[in-house]
């Protein structure tokens, strides 16, 4: 299997904390084998043996060896890389679609684990833990009040499918300890993270990575909104860094029609695999629109490039990432893994999105950055694109190439988010702190409301705005919300509707006032 991916942290809150740097699986040869070819590959090998043997102080030859095969990839692209083992265990169960665990949703809050929410029909929740509860031990371990290491937490509360762990927690509401037996079971970790309808006919589907449940999720989010009725659909795969190329071209392939070409790659050797559209697709008509920001990369650059490139849809909001790399992987028997590159990836009318990498990687990966500083991200005349890598879709389109998916929709960040400090505010994780600490204080205030009822109380009350923007000031930012009152007012109602009510309530709200999809339903309408 194939692998396209960026390495991007993303925030979960499960009993097993996941990193996002995406994975994948290759064969290669025999590594005894791959050395023995040439004699000067076993340099190495043999400075390493000397060093073990004969170095006159004690050395730890492992940590040497992970720095040497560091620097090795450091010459070559930014997404060649070595994946020491605690990370690569964590790349291979988020990949996965699923880990085993008690299942909840939580913060470290201040010197505990406090619970968010359990997942819905976990083995936490079927045991009674509920929203509030501080896990104070983990059978006989103490987890509060010791500042784990995150992995060392979650080790506590990791084992096999069926074992048993007792969690000893304390329930503020009831202002009791209470010892509870849970059952760990397998817990799935979504790659889609909502699935609903905008309006009667326009459903949108947030995919936040590629992994290998993905396109399942997709197909079966997609299902259900034909049934509600969409002909049209919105695919968001904003800061989404990508994962598995091949369940991205599973999606391209239920929108394209049979024969349309998804993507093609390219090897060293000029060999190249085309991947063609089947007779399956599921929504081969009606309208597509995809959203891409400048976090969107790899597998989601392919999906969007097969859409574009076919003129089958419209792409909303700023230029995508820029990685048209492909990568395998060799694991070594520590739980190691490297990741190398080993062919580029080029969209239907032939052209690579890979951003230039010759100035290293830290110029690389600030790239990014440097689109606020240019204007970027702001007006799309600042986007620049090279006039020699122009490409014409079929229908006569231009496209560029060069440095990511230029989109045929401009949506600027300001509008999207107001002015930049409150964007990044409202992206951070504070807003879902302050709201958990509402919560605990009164979590009653919430208790037996519908989900419409609960829209109605927050629409009606400025109580938790005031609350928040107190909250700011308190923690030192110098932030007044006034003018973006009610962009501020619809994220903490969001994030509210998270925490109690669970990710797919989140975008129920929070799409309301998205100036992306405000500029794709303008569009479905116009269309009509």
């Amino acid at each position: 299997m194939k692998f396209n991916a960026k390495y991007l942290p993303i925030v979960i809150g499960v009993s097993l904390a996941v990193g996002m740097l995406l994975g994948g699986l290759l064969n290669f040869p025999d590594q005894d084998q791959f050395f023995a070819k040439n004699n000067s590959k076993t340099k190495l090998n043999k400075l390493i043996d000397f060093i073990d043997k004969e170095y006159v102080d004690d050395v730890n030859t492992d940590s040497i060896v992970n720095l040497t095969v560091d620097n090795i990839l450091a010459k070559l692209d930014p997404h060649s890389v070595y994946i020491p083992p605690s990370e690569q265990a964590e790349v291979v169960e988020n990949m996965k679609g699923n880990f085993v665990g008690i299942g909840v949703n939580f913060y470290m809050y201040k010197d505990s684990v406090a619970v968010i929410k359990p997942v819905d029909n976990g083995p936490s929740a079927k045991a009674g833990i509920k929203a509030g509860d501080r896990i104070l031990y983990a059978d006989k371990t103490k987890l509060f009040g010791r500042k784990l290491p995150n992995d060392t937490l979650f080790s506590k509360l990791k084992g096999a499918v069926g074992s048993e762990i007792e969690v000893t927690v304390y329930r503020k509401s009831e202002g009791k300890k209470l010892k509870i037996k849970i059952k760990r079971d397998v817990i799935p970790l979504k790659s889609v993270d909502a699935t609903l309808l905008l309006n009667t006919t326009t459903g949108y589907i947030k995919i936040n990575r590629f992994a290998e449940t993905t396109y399942e999720e997709f197909k079966k989010g997609l299902d259900k909104l034909k049934k509600q009725g969409a002909k049209s659909l919105v695919i968001d795969v904003r800061d989404n860094g990508g994962g598995y190329m091949e369940e991205a071209i599973e999606i391209a392939d239920e929108l394209l029609k049979d024969k349309q070409l998804i993507v093609f790659t390219k090897n060293k050797n000029g060999n190249i695999d085309k991947t063609f559209a089947t007779e399956k697709g599921s929504f081969e008509n009606g309208n597509v629109f995809v959203l891409i920001n400048e976090n969107s990369a790899s597998a989601s650059e392919i999906l969007a490039g097969a859409i574009q490139d076919n003129d089958r849809g419209t792409i909303v909001g700023r230029r995508s990432f820029g990685k048209g790399l492909v990568q395998r992987e060799m694991d070594f028997q520590d739980g190691s893994a490297v990741r190398l590159t080993i062919a580029r990836y080029y969209t239907p009318t032939g052209r690579s999105i890979q951003k230039p990498y010759s100035k290293g990687n830290e110029s690389y990966f600030k790239e990014s950055d440097s689109r606020f500083a240019n204007g970027e991200l702001y007006e799309k005349d600042s986007i620049k694109v090279t006039d020699t890598l122009k490409f014409k879709t079929k229908k006569g389109k231009i496209v560029y190439g060069g440095g990511g998916i230029v989109p045929d929709v401009f949506v600027p960040l300001e509008v999207e988010h107001g002015n930049e400090s409150t964007a990044y505010i409202l992206q951070s994780g504070v807003v879902g702190h302050f709201v958990f600490e509402q919560l605990d204080k009164n979590r009653e205030a919430f208790k037996g409301l519908s989900f419409g009822q609960f829209t109605a109380k927050m629409n009606a009350t400025d109580q938790y705005f005031n609350a928040f923007q107190k909250y700011i000031f308190e923690n030192g930012l110098d932030l007044k919300f006034k003018t973006s009152k009610s962009l501020v007012k619809c994220y903490l109602a969001a994030e509210f509707a998270r925490q109690l009510y669970g990710e797919n309530y989140y975008y129920e709200i929070i799409v309301k006032d998205d100036a992306m999809i405000k500029t794709v339903l303008g569009k479905v309408s116009n269309s009509k």
